[in-house]
Order: C-alpha cells, then structure tokens, then sequence
C-alpha cells in the first residue's frame, strides 16, 4: 500500500477526525455546560442587584461570608446550577490544561 493511496487518505482521514473530535469534544462540552449554567442562573438571579449588595472587593472575610450566606440562603435551583458552573468550570480547566500539555513537546531526562 503506498502512501498516496485512496484508501490510506480515507484511514487517515477518520483518524484525524477521531483525534481532533476526542481532543476538543470535552472542552466544547465542558463550555456548554458552563453558560447553560451560568444562563439559568442569570434568569433566576438579578445579578445587578447582587453587586449592589456585595461588600468591598478588598474585604474577603466579608465578600466569602456574603457570597456563602447567599448561596444558603437562595432557591434549591440556583444552588444546583451554581454547583453545575462550578463542576463544569473546574472540567473545563482540566480539559484546557490537558490540551495544553499534549500540545508541548515532550522532554526526556
């Protein structure tokens, strides 16, 4: 079989669109979830009014206080999709930092 044949270009035709669908499927999936998330959080949440709210930037006791308090103390629904965001941004971290690492050459010692 040489390498210019058509049934070599049609093997490493579907291994590369099988590469390139397992390398970036997560992370398209991963960002999905996310602005689900954060979508249904926007349409259950006034978010301006959450600002208004919150303390300084520069007091972080307080600012960790608030945002717990909050988080207790609103809709079992908004807890859910706040606990998706956080999951799938953490996934999607992941997936970019594993990304990034395949992408780098490898350095033998």
């Amino acid at each position: 079989m040489t390498p210019n044949s058509s049934i070599s270009r049609t093997v490493m035709r579907r291994v590369r669109i099988m590469h390139a669908t397992r390398t970036f499927a997560p992370v398209f999936v991963a960002s999905v979830l996310f602005m689900l998330a954060v979508w249904e959080i926007g349409r259950e949440v006034w978010v301006t009014r959450v600002f208004e709210n919150m303390p300084s930037y520069a007091d972080i006791p307080a600012m960790l206080n608030f945002f717990a308090d909050a988080f207790i103390n609103t809709e079992v629904v908004v807890q859910m999709f706040s606990i998706l965001a956080l999951g799938a941004l953490v996934w999607l971290a992941r997936s970019f930092a594993l990304l990034i690492g395949e992408s780098l050459p490898m350095r033998r010692i």
